[in-house]
């Protein structure tokens, strides 16, 4: 069992940032992906940014150029810095530590990120 705690969210004006963190339970080297993902009000869960066991990284469309995902696994932590911030950004902001062997993700409490216009 691996529990995740998400901290760093908060209300920030457009054009601000934040640096959300990730706190996992047991070390992240063996996870096989550790990700982001973010649910609006009304809308579904949808992923954010991805980051692998050899720091390869990948993100969506809509946050590129503008959010970095990083890891410290000395401290099995996974951030989210989150740059020029925009209202379409505001969402609880989830972390998942995902497995293969069986498959499976376990995943945060959340935090919220509210952007203001």
């Amino acid at each position: 069992q691996v529990r995740l705690a998400e901290s760093g969210g908060g209300l920030v004006q457009a054009g601000g940032s934040l640096r959300l963190s990730c706190r996992a339970s047991e070390s992240i080297l063996s996870a096989n992906l550790l990700d982001w993902f973010r649910q609006a009000p009304g809308k579904q869960r949808e992923w954010v940014a991805r980051i692998t066991t050899r720091d390869s990284t990948t993100y969506a469309d809509s946050v590129k150029d503008r959010f970095t995902i990083s890891r410290d696994n000395a401290n099995n932590m996974l951030y989210l810095q989150m740059n020029s911030l925009k209202p379409e950004d505001t969402a609880v902001y989830y972390c998942r530590y995902a497995i293969s062997a069986p498959p499976y993700g376990y995943w945060g409490q959340g935090t919220q990120v509210t952007v203001s216009s």
